[in-house]
């Protein structure tokens, strides 16, 4: 998906974290948006603190259970955060948002399976990195760990 205007992300960001976006519309593109979204233009949250109750929030509303092997995933959504800051710091000052989303989504941090160059399939899909923050056991971020 290419986002063309940062309304497009403001929207996605603001059903998310009303629950009225539509679940098909939760895609890996809306993730991202979402999470560049919350992380340069809501001051008032704490994007690793604040988060995971969003989305637990979210998947329970469109009736997706936080669980063992569902829904809301720790490592996962830290370590997304934490890419998505660290290229958020990169991206030259007046950058629209929407073109630093559509950037990331096009670079190596944007693609789903990123995390595997760092986790195994096996650790990063265990239920100890659903439940709470793992280190990587491949390789070390390219930016800081986050902690959960």
């Amino acid at each position: 998906m290419i986002f063309t205007d940062d309304d497009e992300l403001r929207a996605i960001a603001e059903a998310m974290m009303d629950r009225s976006l539509p679940k098909p519309d939760w895609t890996h593109a809306a993730h991202v948006a979402t999470s560049i979204w919350i992380t340069a233009r809501c001051p008032h949250l704490v994007p690793e603190r604040d988060m995971p109750g969003l989305i637990r929030a979210y998947n329970e509303a469109t009736g997706v259970p936080n669980d063992d092997t569902r829904g809301y995933h720790a490592t996962i959504t830290l370590a997304s955060l934490r890419a998505t800051s660290a290229f958020l710091d990169e991206v030259p000052a007046g950058t629209a948002l929407h073109a630093a989303c559509n950037a990331l989504l096009e670079s190596p941090l944007g693609r789903r399976e990123w995390m595997l160059a760092y986790w195994s399939r096996e650790r990063l899909f265990s239920v100890e990195a659903r439940r709470e923050w793992v280190e990587p056991d491949l390789a070390g971020l390219p930016f800081g760990g986050a902690r959960g």
